[in-house]
C-alpha cells in the first residue's frame, strides 16, 4: 500500500511565496514521474508541473518562471515552490506519482488527497 500526502497549502498574498510538499510512504520499490496538478472551482483538473526520476521538468505555461518543482528521492518527497503567486493560482493542488510497490514491482499512479491554496490580491 502506498500513500501520498500533501502539505504546505494555505492562504498567501499575491507576490508572496509558498512551498508545497508531497510525501510518498508505504511499500515503495521505485518512483518514476511525479507531478502536481490543480483544480479550481468549476474547472477541470490541470497539469501544473511534472518531474521525472532523472531528466527534464515540465511546466504549464501559466506557471513557468514562477513555480519550481523538485524532488528528494532519498525522502520520497516532491516539492512545489510557488513564487509570485497570483489570485488565479487559487485551487486545490494534488500530487501524483507513478510508484512500483513491493512485492509486485508493478507501476501504478497514485494521487494525494489535495491541499487548498488560496492567493489573495
Amino acid at each position: 500500500q502506498v500513500q501520498l500526502v500533501e502539505s504546505g497549502g494555505g492562504l498567501v498574498q499575491a507576490g508572496g511565496s509558498l512551498r508545497l510538499s508531497c510525501a510518498a510512504s508505504g511499500s515503495i520499490f521505485s518512483i518514476n514521474t511525479m507531478g502536481w496538478y490543480r483544480q479550481a472551482p468549476g474547472k477541470q483538473r490541470e497539469l501544473v508541473a511534472t518531474i521525472p526520476n532523472g531528466g527534464s521538468t515540465n511546466y504549464a505555461d501559466s506557471v513557468k518562471g514562477r513555480f519550481t518543482i523538485s524532488r528528494d528521492n532519498a525522502k520520497n518527497t516532491m516539492y512545489l515552490q510557488m513564487n509570485n503567486p497570483k489570485p488565479e493560482d487559487t485551487a486545490v493542488y494534488y500530487c501524483n506519482a507513478d510508484v512500483a510497490s513491493r512485492p509486485t514491482r508493478v507501476f501504478y499512479r497514485y494521487w494525494g488527497q489535495g491541499t487548498q491554496v488560496t492567493v489573495s490580491s
